[in-house]
């Protein structure tokens, strides 16, 4: 399995904020004044239970999923069947797209998807931790979840850019993220 992340990746630097690329007449400031702050960004990320997940097929038609997953040191993790049609995409083009679900409260992440494996100690207890907020719908992974072979269907989004507003154009921010 390529690309299979066997240690603790760690935490990635905060991304940078500045205004988004709009066509005139959207109204956005022509100053940085009142950019949104990052921590507020990925505490909606963070207490999130249902996000969007957008990929691109074969033959270039998008495919948009719901998915269950938690934001743990400032990345996206899911798991899942890699036989299901985003898997399957994303083996292909790992480029995708994160989308929480409110559009006048927007939290828009991009960037790219592959499996990943995580052992029990350290970052699988953690992930396991924040999976917990699906126990009450029928899911509780444990912290040996992800640490076989295959690493149970685990996958990881690394985040390249976002795009979020939660008073729009006043708040309109874009992050670009390191690297």
């Amino acid at each position: 399995m390529a690309d299979i992340l066997a240690e603790d990746p760690g935490r990635p630097a905060d991304p940078l904020p500045g205004r988004p690329r709009m066509p005139e007449g959207y109204g956005l400031p022509g100053t940085t004044d009142g950019l949104l702050d990052w921590a507020q960004v990925e505490a909606r990320l963070v207490a999130a239970t249902h996000y969007w997940l957008a990929s691109v097929r074969p033959d270039g038609r998008p495919h948009v999923v719901p998915r269950w997953g938690v934001w743990v040191d400032g990345r996206f993790w899911y798991d899942g069947a890699p036989t299901t049609v985003h898997a399957r995409n994303l083996t292909g083009n790992p480029a995708c797209t994160l989308h929480l679900e409110s559009g006048a409260e927007a939290v828009i992440v991009e960037g790219t998807s592959s499996p990943a494996r995580a052992d029990a100690d350290p970052l699988g207890a953690r992930l396991a931790e924040a999976f917990a907020k699906y126990a009450a719908m029928g899911y509780s992974p444990g912290p040996d979840s992800w640490s076989g072979e295959d690493g149970g269907g685990l996958r990881v989004l690394v985040p390249r850019r976002a795009l979020a507003w939660f008073s729009f154009p006043a708040d309109a921010t874009r992050f670009s993220f390191p690297g």
